[in-house]
């Protein structure tokens, strides 16, 4: 009895995929619960599975297609005796026998066939008229016809190029990049933070933390911990816009923006507010682990209220990082580089960072985007009120 394959359901707001790849081929047996294809949401790549074993018996998209929910993209034959029994009939088929033979007639017609053909060949040259009575313009023609062809070919110019079909994933979030800045009023506040202290703890408790939880002590679990308390502070950063509306959230879903080759995805810190810090260098760790390989989960990508970018770890030094609709606020870190400042009137090296934050100017003052990042800023060159405050 054939079974369909559809479709399921994406996840929150997530309607339509592309087939990145099929895993399974048409003839082959499936187990159930095998994953039969890839498919590519604007989200993260996801497999189907069989729900029953057989043989997948017809593929109805091929890869590159666009497909919705609830769309038929094979059929599985449960019954998977027929599979054994459909491949010897394959093996031994009679038909290229009577192929063999109509293949010796065509030499018998091939005689007169060249007859006929030298009594044709007058024939059109008769329709064109002019063309035997012109025949330098029958030259001139394909050399005109050369010309713009020979434009097109890029390569024979030495100047190569390559049109490349973009992801879904990059298509989305060419849209919503496009949308933030068209929708959003967005402004973006600078400040810069002294990493010493956290340079400091980190340098006194790497290894112990490392052998107690199993995880390196990064930089992320400061920063998540130091915006979720200016957060609290300020909570329109940590709100949206709907209509006419803001809707504040007090629960607080920080985003953790990471790039990889396939497009930036913003996997999830659900209630981060309540998470350790080893339970947040543990979670990002995961987060970093799946990019490679694009396996998140529809829960991973859920939701966020405010989102962490750092660009520090390419090399940025400065920049205006992007809001994420509908999210009304976000947080850009930089390489941190040691360099001149002066404390107490005296000129002094320190492992300086820039923070960048764009945040939407329809519900966030500029008053309070700048002392949300002030916050941030005290939080991180005096951490040990981060572990007071929990």
């Amino acid at each position: 009895m054939p079974t369909q394959v559809v479709v399921p359901d994406l996840g929150e707001s997530v309607t339509e995929a592309t087939i990145a790849r099929w895993i399974k081929q048409e003839g082959e047996p499936v187990a159930t619960g095998e994953a039969l294809v890839e498919l590519e949401t604007d989200k993260a790549n996801l497999e189907v599975s069989a729900e029953r074993a057989g043989t997948l018996q017809s593929v109805k998209r091929k890869e590159g297609d666009d497909v919705k929910v609830g769309d038929v993209l094979a059929v599985i034959e449960e019954s998977a005796r027929e599979t054994p029994e459909k491949k010897p009939e394959q093996p031994a088929p009679p038909p290229p026998e009577p192929e063999v033979q109509p293949a010796r007639q065509p030499p018998e017609k091939e005689a007169p066939e060249p007859d006929r053909a030298e009594e044709q060949q007058p024939k059109p040259e008769v329709p064109p008229g002019k063309t035997p009575e012109m025949p330098g313009v029958e030259k001139e023609k394909p050399e005109v016809e050369r010309k713009p062809s020979a434009q097109a070919g890029a390569v024979e110019a030495g100047r190569p190029e390559e049109r490349v079909r973009m992801s879904r994933r990059r298509r989305t979030i060419a849209t919503r990049l496009v949308e933030a800045q068209r929708a959003a009023a967005m402004l973006t506040t600078f400040n810069e933070a002294d990493m010493t202290g956290v340079m400091e703890i980190r340098r006194r408790r790497k290894e112990s933390f490392e052998q107690r939880h199993g995880v390196g002590l990064g930089l992320t679990s400061f920063f998540v911990k130091a915006s979720i308390s200016a957060l609290k502070e300020f909570p329109r950063m940590n709100a949206e816009v709907d209509g006419d509306n803001m809707i504040i959230k007090h629960y607080y879903d920080i985003g953790i923006a990471i790039g990889d080759p396939e497009g930036l995805v913003v996997p999830v810190l659900h209630h981060a507010d309540r998470m350790s810090f080893p339970e947040i260098e543990k979670a990002v760790k995961r987060f970093v682990e799946q990019a490679k390989t694009g396996n998140f989960s529809i829960e991973d990508l859920r939701g966020g209220s405010f989102t962490i970018t750092n660009g520090g770890i390419f090399g940025s030094l400065m920049s205006t990082p992007i809001l994420n609709p509908p999210q009304v606020g976000i947080l850009g870190l930089h390489r941190i580089q040691e360099r001149p400042v002066v404390i107490n009137g005296q000129v002094t090296v320190r492992p300086m960072m820039c923070l960048a934050l764009s945040y939407d100017h329809r519900i966030v003052d500029g008053r309070e985007s700048v002392q949300f990042l002030v916050r941030v800023k005290q939080f991180l060159e005096d951490p040990e009120t981060l572990l007071i405050e929990g």
